[in-house]
Order: structure tokens, then sequence, then C-alpha cells
């Protein structure tokens, strides 16, 4: 059972209260070891109350630590998002799990209005490398795009959105899916309270996947992770994504596509570190050349991407969240 928590919050007591609740697993929301960095995401925990929340955890018999890191903010530079990275390594307690993600822009947000202050998506790439190489060299190897683990600590909620399995989320923003049908709840507090005190459904958005689209988007998710997809998913695309070292092809292990159909493939085709950085490209080949249709935040406007300038970038290296939705579909 994993909680999540920021550093500034955790106790002794309250880490005692969790465990004796069945917490096994605390997820941190550190974000950086920088106070500038820190400061200018506005967040209020300093590094030495991450170094206590992960004593206080250990303590209190909470086996299993991940911690939350964002990179690309604009205080940031490569050495201090590399001091970053080797201080949650090297943390004590050692922390299972590490999740690292890019800096997005939210429209509304005081970010979003700031444009100097908007990441760059070829230092976000350089970021990424750095990270890539200073985890996989403390021990925690890859099996996600933006996340980390020691052999055996991967985190199982999140193999469950990549696998296409079904979760019930509860409170606003959350999102469920069941069966191909997803749906997600009010996003603000406020409003979430209120349709609850009316008697009302707390439900915003509901989508229902076809079998074809749910077939692509499963394909889709596993191609985030480092079990890939059988080769035959890109059809005749696979030697040119091979050849300019996009995705490097394995052996199956245990059988299945990837797909839910249950066939069994020789090959499984999995990113490489290039391929990672260029992952929604690389996904374009499994939808026949065909880029899905980007979700737009509310208030932003159609077809624009917050913080893209016009033209090719070096990188199109952009984390997508964890739950896949290419289009709204408002409930009847």
């Amino acid at each position: 059972m994993t909680v999540e928590a920021n550093p500034e919050d955790v106790t002794e007591a309250w880490a005692k209260v969790m465990a004796a609740a069945g917490v096994n697993r605390v997820s941190l929301g550190v974000q950086s070891f920088d106070p500038v960095v820190l400061d200018s995401l506005g967040r209020r925990h300093a590094a030495a109350s991450v170094r206590g929340a992960a004593r206080a955890i250990a303590g209190a018999g909470i086996e299993h630590l991940s911690i939350d890191l964002i990179y690309g903010a604009a205080e940031e530079s490569n050495a201090s998002w590399q001091a970053t990275l080797e201080a949650a390594v090297n943390l004590d307690p050692a922390p299972s799990h590490i999740s690292a993600y890019a800096l997005t822009i939210e429209a509304g947000t005081p970010l979003a209005a700031d444009r100097r202050r908007h990441p760059d998506d070829d230092v976000q790439a350089d970021r990424y490398e750095i990270t890539d190489k200073l985890l996989s060299a403390g021990g925690l190897e890859w099996y996600e795009i933006s996340n980390w683990a020691r052999r055996g600590n991967e985190c199982r909620h999140n193999l469950t959105y990549w696998r296409g399995g079904n979760y019930r989320g509860i409170g606003c923003a959350a999102h469920s899916h069941r069966d191909g049908r997803r749906w997600w709840n009010l996003r603000t507090p406020e409003r979430y309270i209120a349709a609850i005190e009316e008697g009302q459904t707390v439900t915003a958005v509901a989508e229902q996947l076809s079998p074809t689209e749910r077939a692509l988007e499963l394909l889709e998710l596993s191609l985030r992770t480092r079990e890939g997809v059988p080769e035959d998913a890109f059809g005749d695309r696979l030697g040119a994504l091979v050849g300019d070292g996009l995705v490097s092809l394995r052996a199956a292990n245990g059988g299945g596509d990837g797909s839910g159909s249950g066939r069994s493939s020789g090959r499984r085709a999995v990113l490489t570190l290039r391929g990672r950085l260029l992952a929604n490209e690389v996904a374009c080949a499994l939808a026949d050349g065909r880029p899905p249709e980007p979700v737009a935040e509310p208030g932003a406007k159609p077809g624009a991407e917050p913080g893209a300038e016009p033209g090719q970038r070096k990188h199109q290296h952009q984390m997508q969240r964890d739950y896949p939705s290419r289009r709204h579909l408002p409930l009847s």
C-alpha cells in the first residue's frame, strides 16, 4: 500500500500511524534538493526535511521509499540537477524507486504566463540523459520512460496503468478505467465537494474505447516500458526505427505481446535511450503514421502546445500523463 506525502508533512508520529494502517511504501514529492529550484517551484520544504522524512519512514518499519523529482526549471542547471540526482541516490536510507518527470506548463498558472521560465525541449532532453546515466549507475533500472527502480521494486499500480489494467480513482481529478471505459472526476476540490453535497455525479468526462482503439492504446502504453511491443507491431517501419537507433530488438520474456491478446512474439521492440527522447514520434508508427490527437488543458488554445515554439525541435521530448486520452467524450 502506497501513500504519497510532502517531505515537510512527514513526522515520526505520522509514519508510525501509516505503518500501523498497513502502509509499506511512501512516495515523497521531493522535486529537487536545490533550494533555489524548490523556491521557484513554490515548494515549502528544504533538503534537510527530505532526509528527516526518509529516516522517520524507515524508523517506522515502512520498507519501501520512492521519491518524485522534476527537471527543467529555468533556475536549474545541469550541475544542480546532477547534484539533486546524487543526493537522491545517496539518501540514507536509499530509495528503492525514483520517478523523474519533465516540468510541464499548466495553462492558467503563473509559470504559464512567464515565457522566460518555460522549459526548453533540448535542455530537458539533456537532463533526461543525465538522469538515466546517474540513476543506472546508482543501481536503479529504467522500466518506464519516467521511472527507475531497484529490481523487484517497480511501482505495481503504475504498471497497472501501462498494462491497460482496471483501476478506480477516488477524489477530485481522479481517473478510473474498466475494460475500455475510462472516466475522470471533477478537477477542483470545490466543484467536487459541491457535486457530492448536491447529490450529483462527480464524473466530469468519460470515454469508451473501441476494440481497435484499445488495442492501439495498449501498444502505445507498453512501448513506454522496458517490456516494449512485439516486433511486428511496427510493420514495415521496424527496419527504419532500428536503423535510426530508436528501438532495439530483444528476446521476448514469457510470451505475450502487450496487447492483451495472449499472442506470443519471438522478439520485442524496446525503446533505446534515444527512442525514449522521441517516444511520441516512435508511437506514431504504431498508429500507421497518424499522430494521436492532443489533449488540451482547460483554457489552452486548440492545437497549441504550451511552452513550445513553432517549428521542429531537436528533441520532441514530451512526457505523457499516466492516463493517456486522445479524445474527450462528454457524458450524455
